[in-house]
């Protein structure tokens, strides 16, 4: 099964703050907050939701079909991605914009701050995917990931009008999308990913009821952090999965991302919703280890330890993985 992944492509700017980010917010001026952080690190790294979901997918030895829009310091960012496996040839290059940019501050309890400036993005509306997914023929499945919202709504129209699978990912956009948008966007998905926030969020902006959006999607996937993951299902009992435990927590940023990676990874190969969320869950736990979005490595064999140890599995019951490279 092949993907494609449409969504953002960035460049992630990310700082630590040594305090805790709630001591700074005063319950009496929270009408009025004005605040700065001398922060201790910067890492700056390659980032957007599309892109670091490719790039996890990749190093599971998929080959998926990038979709965004980016400027024309995209090039070093790109090559990057196509030696790791990506297909990069349908990415759109502004002639006027820079790739979008990501700044967020962390503290140690996991707290963010975080600001987005599209750049680039504004112009994927233009893409047009159907145009795109032609000239690349075999695309089985196509994840649209946050991006500009009439970009979204363009992807996710031209899915449902020539029959093809679609996973509805808003994550971020959530806030700044509309009732009837998010409707538009959830309707007929094969499956629907948020986290815990975004469910309640989905539910009170569509004004859809749990039951009413699970005759909508396929599957319901919310991750919930430490917690592991739910997967909901109409006419079936909910699932909990509990997460893989990080060896190490460096930087939740794009963690959310790898679990989709290893959740599709997995899903190509046929595996039930509840082995597509271990996988996930296992990816996840790479990724937390990792200062930025695309630094770990994806080895089948340390997925398989991963998920051996964390499920109390048989090494002989775990899903077939990919091939690819273990590192040296």
């Amino acid at each position: 099964m092949s993907i494609a992944v449409a969504g953002s492509i960035a460049t992630d700017h990310l700082m630590t703050f040594p305090g805790r980010i709630v001591d700074q917010l005063l319950a009496d001026r929270l009408d009025h907050v004005s605040l700065s952080f001398l922060v201790d690190t910067l890492e700056i790294r390659d980032g957007g939701v599309a892109a670091n979901i490719a790039y996890g997918l990749a190093g599971l030895g998929h080959h998926p079909l990038l979709v965004g829009t980016v400027g024309r310091d995209f090039h070093p960012y790109g090559q990057r991605l196509a030696e790791r496996g990506v297909d990069v040839s349908a990415v759109h290059i502004s002639t006027t914009r820079h790739t979008a940019r990501f700044l967020c501050t962390t503290d140690p309890d996991g707290n963010q701050i975080a600001s987005f400036y599209a750049g680039a993005m504004t112009e994927a509306s233009a893409i047009d995917l159907v145009d795109v997914l032609r000239g690349h023929g075999g695309i089985d499945l196509v994840h649209i990931g946050a991006d500009d919202p009439a970009a979204m709504l363009r992807h996710t129209r031209a899915c449902r009008a020539h029959g093809l699978p679609f996973i509805a990912d808003p994550s971020q956009q959530l806030a700044r999308l509309d009732g009837g948008e998010i409707r538009e966007l959830v309707d007929g998905a094969d499956h629907l990913f948020t986290n815990e926030y975004e469910h309640g969020l989905l539910l009170a902006k569509t004004g859809w009821t749990r039951d009413e959006v699970l005759q909508r999607v396929g599957t319901w996937v919310t991750t919930l952090g430490e917690k592991g993951s739910r997967i909901e299902r109409a006419h079936d009992p909910a699932l909990d999965v509990p997460a893989v435990p990080a060896v190490t927590v460096a930087d939740p940023t794009g963690v959310g991302d790898a679990f989709r990676a290893g959740y599709l990874a997995s899903l190509t190969t046929g595996q039930s919703p509840v082995t597509c969320a271990r996988v996930g869950s296992a990816l996840a736990a790479l990724a937390l280890s990792f200062v930025g979005t695309q630094t770990y490595t994806a080895s089948p064999s340390r997925l398989r330890e991963l998920l051996t140890t964390a499920y109390d599995a048989d090494v002989d019951s775990m899903p077939d993985l990919p091939s690819g490279s273990d590192p040296a």
